[in-house]
């Protein structure tokens, strides 16, 4: 199929010789064959032609849950690549929460194979330990060959140091990314919220940001011992963001990720116990927020995360205490960073992270393979579970008005574009 983009403006800070300027994108048979002031369509040529049109490099989201095997209910793995394609994203990184647990080479196999062609590409991570009882390294070799990106126990800490500091050394034999959950479980307990005010308040549960800053200090000695690569996902407090600076001054090979939702509210939004702002780790302070607001501008946060979840009706309208954690994400990601930081570091944030995880980062260049993200950066939208794409609708952000708007993505010959 040749496709082409007419009259887009392009952003990309990384290319300050189209950064800005207007142009017709020809895509043929996957790759850009000409980027030009004016481009004459050939014959059978789809012309994609929006208000304001926008383009970058592909967008890309290193947190992101289905549901598919075991919760296809919640999403399935074809629905959910198309409501990402559909969001701007052209990769997403696959959490490893599935039933079964993918923790062996056929899982992920099956992961590649039954995602494979649907919309965004789907990026599996598998399990750091077996089942992720967080007992027994899993395959993690074996799995790497397949196909699996990284390695996540995900949402759940591991507790025991040594196993870390095996994992970590063993990682470094194939070159593979290890995650952590920064989350001391002996001290955040059976908390659910930010410990402060706000859960004090409202008679809830409290996780103090000690929990999360205890475990990152300890994953930081022992990477500091072990060496290799360690990826943090989804810090939420300033006192992470310090001690993740600090690590990277000594030259500590770590990243980390921060959700999208903890750079816009705080756990003021609680007060009516709305459980889709239930999430892991919790919504914390102001100051918080303004302290990862500044590590992403300052570069001691690597990229951000949706951390979408999608999660059924029936897990969330219950009691707050007994509500499962989660909220959609990736349908509102670029409206609420535009909203937070405007397009152009916007853009930045949404496609960072393709490195970190092993994949080619995509490039806005003649020749290349075609991974665009198309939108608009001006006007408000109201997001509204009726506009939400997602089988479920757990979304934080239903009726919330944002800036901007998505048109949708292509990757290859495949264009997923909303209607």
């Amino acid at each position: 199929m040749n496709i082409l983009l007419k009259s887009a403006r392009i952003l990309d800070t990384q290319n300050q010789s189209l950064h800005g300027k207007v142009r017709d994108i020809w895509i043929k048979n996957g790759r850009i064959e000409k980027i030009a002031s004016s481009v004459s369509p050939e014959a059978r040529t789809k012309v994609i032609e929006r208000p304001n049109l926008h383009v970058s490099k592909g967008w890309i989201d290193s947190s992101v849950s289905f549901g598919e095997p075991g919760y296809e209910e919640r999403e399935t793995l074809a629905h959910g690549a198309r409501v990402a394609a559909l969001s701007g994203f052209t990769d997403v990184v696959l959490n490893p929460n599935t039933h079964p647990i993918p923790d062996t080479s056929g899982d992920i196999v099956f992961i590649n194979k039954t995602a494979a062609g649907k919309g965004a590409r789907v990026h599996p991570m598998g399990a750091l330990t077996r089942a992720s009882a967080g007992t027994d390294l899993s395959e993690m070799y074996d799995m790497k060959k397949a196909g699996a990106v990284a390695f996540y126990d995900f949402k759940s800490p591991v507790g025991q140091s040594n196993l870390l500091k095996i994992a970590l050394q063993y990682a470094q034999g194939f070159d593979a990314l290890v995650l952590s959950f920064p989350m001391d479980s002996s001290i955040a307990a059976t908390g659910t919220v930010n410990e402060g005010n706000t859960s004090t308040q409202l008679g809830l549960k409290g996780i103090p940001a000690l929990a999360e800053e205890i475990q990152i200090a300890r994953d930081l000695y022992i990477l500091e011992y072990t060496g290799g690569k360690l990826h943090i996902p989804t810090i939420s407090s300033s006192g992470a963001v310090a001690l993740i600076g600090e690590a990277k001054k000594k030259g500590l090979d770590v990243t980390c990720s921060v959700a999208i939702h903890n750079l816009y509210y705080t756990d003021e939004v609680l007060v009516d116990f709305d459980t889709n702002f239930k999430v892991m780790p919790p919504l914390r302070t102001s100051k918080d927020r303004e302290a990862l607001r500044k590590g992403l501008k300052n570069g001691v946060i690597d990229m951000v995360t949706s951390d979408h979840m999608p999660i059924d009706i029936e897990e969330k309208r219950v009691e707050f205490d007994r509500a499962a954690y989660g909220s959609l994400g990736l349908e509102s990601s670029f409206g609420i960073l535009n909203s937070i930081f405007g397009p152009d570091k916007t853009v930045d944030l949404l496609t960072a992270g393709h490195k970190r995880f092993g994949l080619p980062a995509p490039a806005i260049k003649e020749g290349e393979p075609v991974s665009l993200s198309l939108f608009n950066p001006e006007g408000d939208h109201l997001i509204t579970k009726e506009s939400l794409e997602s089988t479920s609708k757990n979304s934080m952000y239903a009726g919330r008005k944002v800036k901007g708007l998505v048109y949708g993505s292509v990757t290859g010959q495949q264009v997923f574009l909303k209607k």
